[in-house]
């Protein structure tokens, strides 16, 4: 990933702290003032430099419409400066108070099978709603006059979590404003019932006012239209965004965020989202039934660098144990926190927040971990939280703040494609999207191959190679980008269902995968899904594989018009077809799987790719032992590596300063496992003694210069 024309690397873009930040959501309105006394001390000593305030105090902030009360926001927000402590103050209009849903029913969200929402929870009201945008308005701009110029202030915090926990609504008011977004798009008529394929099904429009929003209906709804609405959602809500940000601006020149959840709510465009925020910052939670959710940590920090477009990013909210809203919420092991959290930083990650500083005793999250847990300053997660902040100290101090993640490979990431691929009537349930990157980009991060996630239409030209495991839907500017792309000599990659529709969900004339023909060099006949539990074996001699390849779930009846085929199919519904093909089409080669391949067998594939594009897979390192490196401006680089296997594991990466040990590295370094078992966390493990803070410390360093490292963690600096 290129940094853009307007960022300097080894700076942050907050104000009046060139640290990584370090800290969390902070709600005060749950404590009386002695505790914020206390919890500013203890942050003090933690080593917070940062704080999340104001995001669920629009009631105690303006307890009747236009009457504010801003006397315990002054006080707070003194006693955390008072300790040095900068604040990241967030508008509150994720929870409108109850006065706004009495005074306004109508702006009420309503789902898209006609349930009213209430407001005994959080959640925004209609995006649309004008009332809801008037009172959006007041409180921010009253927020932003009255502490615009506060020395405390580095960041400011629009909105939560915009799109969760629900994000479309079918109200009136979205209904009107839908309507006015679709004159915008098409200005006919005519354009609509084109773009949206209305002659099907007698679903021509002739009034602006006949267009109704795509509700629950009879049988399935038009496709374009269920994806043009997905558009508008997402307009609608960075609208709201927008809004907010620019009043702020009016009055202070601090930078403005509001927190993504990058890979889990699909509502929004964030490519679109991202251009409109000063820095991007992300809320990441492990999957705790998924025993290798480190890899999707890895891929949501990934692709969260990617939205900043290499930048810096924060790292908004993640927690320090348990979740409380899973069906099994999965506490973390010893050492966890801190291999989670610098996985995160060694992707591009400037800040590492948590929600929340101190475990809330009611409400529906009384249960979700936090820095201080119920069990207090004495517990195990606390003395972690201790150790993590002299760990981040010390990093800021060796210069990591502001470095880049370079990558040299890129998946294509397209949440269009994504929102029209996961409509009814496809012609497999089992195709999905998101198992298809996972697959990928498992195979990578096992390769210590570090990732990138693009936009179809973005510049691809920095790239070694580029896969599109999904790419369902591909506009002609994408196949038009891609296509230069692999002339001028890139790799690229594509897996089946890719390349079939346009922007308006429309199979283009000629045939499926249209929009990849040319560079793939093949003609996709017809679509061969496959019966559940069936599987297809794949003859792969000519890709120098042992034995045979197996796929399951799809399979594709290949025409070759230029490619080559590299296996073929020696069974299921295409026997002998082509089932993997390879295209030398200008400087470039392009290569196309038609199915799903087992783990194994795609990185069997993978090498054949990698050959091509000149990668190196690193495979005589445990696949489960994660690296990902950090660069400076001036050269210097930080190796982060992480130990997620059962085992000790010695790494052949040395360099001048083990920063987590504090030693030199001229040997090798050695790590530990993780922590099994809570009884042996003593081994290395940070000490709390009167306010002092004993950072961990290598098991042994040898006299070869090989150090040990506890807890399954090393960062070296090089």
């Amino acid at each position: 990933m290129r940094f853009d024309s307007q960022f300097e690397p080894n700076a942050t873009p907050l104000k009046g702290l060139n640290a990584i930040t370090y800290g969390g959501d902070y709600n005060p309105e749950q404590w009386p003032r002695e505790v914020w006394l206390q919890d500013a001390t203890l942050m003090r000593q933690a080593g917070v430099n940062l704080v999340s305030i104001g995001i669920w105090s629009w009631a105690k902030l303006e307890p009747r419409p236009g009457e504010f009360d801003f006397a315990w926001l002054d006080d707070l927000i003194a006693i955390l400066w008072e300790q040095g402590i900068h604040v990241d103050l967030a508008t509150p209009t994720a929870a409108p108070p109850a006065w706004f849903y009495k005074n306004h029913p109508d702006a009420r969200v309503i789902t898209r099978d006609g349930t009213v929402m209430t407001n005994a929870s959080r959640g925004m009201p209609s995006p649309s709603a004008p009332a809801y945008r008037e009172a959006c308005a007041r409180i921010t701009h009253a927020l932003a006059q009255r502490y615009a110029s506060h020395p405390a202030l580095a960041l400011w915090h629009v909105h939560n979590e915009y799109g969760a926990p629900v994000s479309d609504s079918y109200d009136d008011h979205s209904v009107a404003a839908w309507r006015e977004w679709l004159k915008e798009r098409y200005t006919t008529l005519d354009g609509v019932n084109d773009a949206w394929g209305t002659s099907f099904w007698g679903q021509t429009y002739y009034e602006w006012d006949e267009i109704p929003a795509p509700a629950q209906s009879a049988t399935v709804t038009n496709p374009s239209m269920r994806l043009d609405y997905q558009r508008f959602t997402s307009d609608a809500l960075l609208q709201c965004f927008i809004a907010e940000r620019d009043i702020i601006r009016q009055y202070s020149d601090a930078p403005i965020t509001t927190n993504f959840m990058a890979s889990s709510c699909p509502a929004m465009d964030l490519w679109a989202w991202a251009q409109e925020c000063d820095i991007v910052s992300n809320d990441h939670y492990l999957t705790a039934s998924d025993p290798r959710n480190y890899v999707t940590l890895a891929l949501d920090a990934d692709l969260t660098r990617s939205i900043a477009r290499g930048k810096p990013w924060l790292l908004m909210e993640h927690s320090t144990s348990a979740v409380n809203w899973q069906d099994r919420n999965v506490a973390k092991l010893p050492g966890e926190m801190l291999r989670n959290s610098l996985s995160h930083l060694g992707r591009g990650a400037d800040g590492i927040m948590y929600f929340q500083w101190r475990a809330a005793r009611f409400g529906a999250e009384k249960f979700h971990s936090s820095m201080i847990p119920h069990a207090g300053t004495s517990s195990r997660v606390y003395r972690d939280v201790l150790a993590l902040g002299r760990t981040l100290e010390s990093l800021t101090s060796h210069g990591m703040v502001g470095s880049a993640t370079p990558a040299d490979v890129a998946i294509l990431w397209d949440w269009e494609s994504f929102w029209a691929q996961d409509l009814e009537w496809r012609p497999s349930v089992d195709v999905s999207h998101r198992e298809r990157i996972v697959a990928f980009y498992n195979q990578l991060w096992k390769d210590k191959i570090t990732t990138d996630f693009v936009h179809p239409e973005a510049d691809l030209s920095g790239y070694k190679l580029v896969l599109a495991p999904a790419s369902y839907l591909m506009t002609d500017a994408a196949s038009a980008n891609i296509a230069q792309y692999v002339r001028g000599g890139g790799r690229f990659l594509a897996s089946y269902f890719s390349g079939i529709v346009n922007e308006n969900d429309t199979v283009r004339i000629g045939g499926l995968a249209k929009a990849l023909e040319d560079v793939l060099g093949v003609k996709v006949e017809e679509f061969l899904p496959l019966r559940e539990g069936d599987a297809v074996t794949l003859n792969a001699d000519l890709l120098g594989v042992t034995g045979t390849l197996t796929g399951d779930v799809w399979a594709d009846d290949i025409v070759l018009d230029g490619a080559k085929d590299v296996a073929t199919y020696t069974d299921g519904p295409a026997p002998g077809g082509a089932a993997i093909t390879r295209h030398e089409f200008g400087q470039g080669i392009a290569w196309y799987v038609s199915t799903r391949l087992h783990a194994s067998d795609l990185a069997a594939v993978l090498d054949a790719v990698y050959a091509d594009a000149h990668l190196t897979p690193e495979r005589t390192l445990p696949t489960e032992l994660e690296i990902v490196t950090r660069e400076s401006a001036d050269g210097r680089r930080y190796i982060v590596v992480l130990n997620h296997t059962d085992h000790e594991v010695t790494v052949p990466v040395t360099g001048n300063h083990g920063v987590l040990t504090g030693v030199s590295l001229d040997g090798a370094t050695v790590l530990q496992p993780p922590v099994v078992g809570r009884t042996a966390h003593n081994r290395g493990e940070t000490t709390h003694r009167d306010d002092t803070v004993v950072l961990p410390e290598p098991v042994a360093v040898t006299s070869s210069g090989v150090a040990v490292t506890a807890g399954g963690s090393a960062i070296i600096l090089q």
